[in-house]
């Protein structure tokens, strides 16, 4: 799978003109050659220069839709990483470098996260947790490496059965490390980089969304802010800020700032209303993750309503709005929340 844009999207992201997930396109060469006609009684030979004008490409990152004109995304796998989420593991690490974040309820009802990383690889990720029966219907379109602390058998066993390349403690070497300066269960940590290396595949992965490009307008009803009422006091809320065309997280009742006092603020977020499998928060359910059900897409400052499909775990989720158009993404990091059935966003403010 190649996906490139013209040489003018390095300008900025007004200036990109994006491609489908899979597209690719070839070099254009235009050549002006010289008129055929010549005078045979002329002792005179005039020479008329050939005019070549070449179109570049730029390779674009296939999890965040952005240019990448070094093309590193184009030789790296998916990095999944499970993160804690408890307020003991805040502030977290290298969250704001991730591609694409899910949050997934788990035991009791709080939330863990599962971060995937291509296009940036931060030297310390985490808090890293344990593997959950909901992380298999995550990465199996996405394959490449699972990076977690361990967890139950039956958890272990599922994601054995995923296309990934299992990487914990016990196997990490360097790319694992415990910070002495925080209790554990939380304190273990990973280098991304060295993850990298256990050389999981596919290189690049398969897209998961589709992205609008500069001139596609995006649809919706405007939005300020919004929430997703997760239980056990794990609520987050999103607001839309303007000046960096994204969405600033709450969690805790307090601005969601990592270790590196980066404010994560995505320019996407999934709301998927999903079936868990054996009940919410009940230890060994997850997140069933094909079938249909209700979703709402929020980017641009705006919400679009839809449902999301999947027919088998190889295959990417497929948003869809109300009028059965593919919801288009803004090019950069998403959060998918995996709510229940029951939950929806809640639209706190609005123009």
């Amino acid at each position: 799978m190649r996906r490139f844009v013209a040489g003018a999207a390095l300008i900025g992201l007004a200036s990109v003109t994006l491609l489908s997930p899979r597209a690719f396109a070839d070099s254009t060469t235009t050549t002006t050659a010289p008129s055929s006609g010549s005078s045979t009684t002329s002792s005179t030979t005039t020479t008329v220069p050939v005019t070549t004008t070449t179109l570049n490409k730029v390779w674009v990152a296939p999890l965040t839709g952005l240019p990448d004109p070094s093309e590193l995304t184009r030789h790296r796998s998916a990095l999944t990483i499970k993160i804690d989420n408890t307020p003991e593991a805040h502030p977290q690490f290298g969250i704001q470098d991730a591609d694409v974040v899910y949050e997934e309820i788990v035991e009791g009802g709080i939330t863990r996260l599962a971060a995937i990383f291509n296009s940036k690889l931060p030297t310390v990720v985490g808090p890293v947790r344990s593997v959950r029966r909901t992380d298999p219907q995550i990465v199996y379109p996405l394959g490449g490496i699972f990076a977690f602390s361990g967890g139950a058998q039956y958890a272990i066993d599922a994601i054995e059965k995923a296309p990934v390349k299992l990487v914990q403690e016990s196997n990490a070497g360097a790319a694992m490390f415990r910070d002495l300066k925080r209790p554990p269960p939380h304190n273990l940590l990973a280098n991304a980089i060295l993850l990298m290396k256990f050389n999981g595949a596919p290189k690049p992965p398969h897209a998961i969304f589709t992205y609008r490009s500069a001139s596609q307008p995006a649809t919706g009803a405007r939005v300020n802010a919004f929430g997703v009422d997760f239980l056990s006091g794990f609520e987050v809320s999103y607001t839309w800020d303007e000046k960096t065309f994204s969405w600033d997280r709450t969690i805790f009742d307090a601005p969601d700032v990592t270790a590196t006092g980066q404010r994560v603020s995505p320019a996407n977020v999934i709301v998927m209303n999903v079936l868990y499998r054996g009940g919410v928060g009940v230890e060994g359910s997850y997140a069933q993750l094909t079938g249909t059900g209700p979703v709402e897409v929020f980017t641009a400052g705006r919400v679009q309503r839809g449902t999301w499909s999947r027919k088998a775990l190889p295959d990417p989720i497929v948003y869809k709005n109300e009028s059965g158009q593919v919801i288009a993404l803004t090019p950069g990091q998403t959060w998918v929340e995996l709510a229940d059935t029951i939950m929806r966003a809640t639209i706190t403010s609005q123009p």
